[in-house]
């Protein structure tokens, strides 16, 4: 059987060659030449696609670029604005100190004045 079996498979293989190349038409040149064009224009017009993708993602990136310059410097000056307010606010509180030292005279002048008032009262009160 082994024997039978190995010369099948030769016969077998020429009669699949054989089917497979009648089964085949014949190709025509002309369609050839049409599917190269056809393939043409489809690879230029990918390619023009392609370059209008490039350059809208070039544009994009150049946008998306200005767009964190500008996040950058309002970041900048954010921090530099605050940075000048509480200095600002530090050099006020030192100021309203120095202004309340400066005013205690007038706190001591305030009560010399309603002792005065005071003593007019009671002096005003001895009178009637």
């Amino acid at each position: 059987m082994s024997v039978a079996s190995g010369q099948d498979t030769p016969r077998m293989l020429s009669r699949a060659e054989s089917l497979s190349r009648n089964a085949i038409p014949p190709i025509d040149p002309a369609v050839i030449t049409d599917i190269e064009k056809h393939c043409k224009r489809v690879a230029d017009s990918l390619d023009l696609m392609l370059g209008h993708l490039i350059g809208s993602i070039h544009n994009m990136s150049a946008i998306t670029v200005g767009h964190i310059q500008t996040y950058k410097d309002a970041a900048d000056k954010v921090g530099s604005t605050v940075d000048q307010s509480v200095k600002a606010m530090y050099s006020l509180i030192a100021k309203c100190e120095q202004l309340d030292n400066m005013m205690q005279p007038v706190d001591d002048l305030a009560k010399q004045i309603k002792g005065i008032k005071k003593l007019l009262d009671e002096l005003e009160l001895k009178c009637k």
